[in-house]
């Protein structure tokens, strides 16, 4: 065949690809451009004029107005939810798993989902507004473990921040290697409560995880960080005489904001602090709370390895932090549980709990 043809061919394949994108181009501007869209929100009280086009979450956010999500609006953690009276369009598939029936009888959907293409009325819980920005120092970088990092983060100048010990952050990634988008997730706070200028997270690196691997591979000190809260209904209830407090790996940060709260303030609680890890190289904060043990005798500290090895000479508890959980707490009488680390963990913990009088009113977690 005549080369000169294979390169008008290949030249015209080219042509055609090039005119095809700008028209995909064009035509996604044109079905995507929703327009101006109005916001209701609470009856009037608050009236905005956004852009059509994006997902409520984001749209919400761009003014100021933030709703919690641990996933960054990927429907897996179903923690955005609001009252959408007009305007959501159908309930998604999505959403279906995070919404109880009477959530949807309310109109309750979840905001990341829904995609903002006409005016729309809206009830946001009145806590909400008053949800801030922050623009942070990055003031240190420590390695707590092989895998978990902490991130002390000093607020600006003059900026004050107050929380509920066990709340958490939002924290924004800015954009790196491949990751072209700004994504953000939600982690703990490991600082104290009346800490008001600095923010304290514990962050594990999930393998694949994109906003753990901009915080172990490229967040430097000094570097500029933007998070957003307080959010969470994870706090000190404190009805009761003891407090049962269960956490493994990165959720050791709510539970040892809890503790230094019930100290700080001097509130008659027994604490019992069951920590579980694998190795001891999983274990972290181990002098710190072995102080506050010596210091304070309503505070009891039980690390639990589950695999230690036999050059570790360890004499702590051994086995899953289920196992001590079960042998060490009797019943639930006057007691409250606070419970953070993975999904499995937590339903494990909750299943012996309940065998112990624990109920859902008695027993405080965040599950993402």
């Amino acid at each position: 065949m005549d080369f000169s043809i294979i390169l008008k061919t290949v030249g015209s394949l080219v042509m055609i690809s090039g005119a095809l994108s700008i028209i995909i181009s064009i035509a996604e501007k044109v079905l995507n451009n929703y327009g101006t869209c109005e916001l209701d929100i609470n009856n009037g009280k608050k009236m905005l004029s956004v852009q059509g086009g994006s997902s409520l979450l984001s749209t919400l956010a761009g003014e100021k107005i933030f709703l919690p999500s641990a996933c960054g609006g990927k429907a897996t953690c179903g923690l955005c939810k609001v009252q959408v009276l007009e305007g959501a369009g159908p309930l998604l598939p999505t959403e279906e798993p995070y919404l109880t029936p009477q959530e949807r009888a309310s109109n309750t959907r979840l905001s990341c989902q829904i995609k903002v293409k006409n005016s729309m009325k809206l009830v946001i819980p009145e806590e909400l507004f008053n949800i801030r920005e922050f623009v942070c120092t990055v003031e240190s970088i420590t390695d707590m473990t092989y895998d978990i990092k902490r991130l002390r983060m000093k607020l600006p100048e003059g900026e004050t921040i107050s929380f509920k010990a066990g709340q958490f952050m939002q924290f924004y990634t800015k954009p790196y290697g491949k990751v072209k988008e700004e994504v953000f997730r939600a982690y703990s706070i490991s600082s104290k409560s009346s800490e008001h200028d600095y923010v304290e997270l514990l962050i594990r690196l999930v393998p694949g995880g994109l906003c753990t691997t901009y915080v172990h591979t490229v967040l430097k000190e000094g570097d500029q960080v933007r998070l957003s809260g307080p959010y969470g209904d994870f706090y000190l209830r404190g009805d009761c005489e003891e407090l049962i407090m269960i956490a493994g790996g990165s959720g050791l940060a709510p539970i040892r904001s809890l503790v230094y709260e019930v100290i700080e303030k001097g509130l008659p609680h027994k604490m019992r602090f069951f920590f579980g890890a694998n190795k001891m190289k999983d274990l972290y904060y181990m002098d710190e709370f072995a102080r506050i043990e010596k210091d304070y005798p309503q505070f009891r500290f039980i690390p639990c390895l589950a695999f230690p090895d036999e050059g570790d000479n360890w004499t702590g508890d051994t086995g899953f932090v289920t196992v001590a959980l079960d042998n060490q707490v009797d019943t639930g009488d006057n007691k409250e549980a606070y419970l953070c680390g993975s999904p499995g963990m937590l339903d494990a913990c909750i299943k012996i709990l309940k065998t112990k009088g624990f109920t859902d009113e008695t027993i405080f977690y965040d599950k993402f």
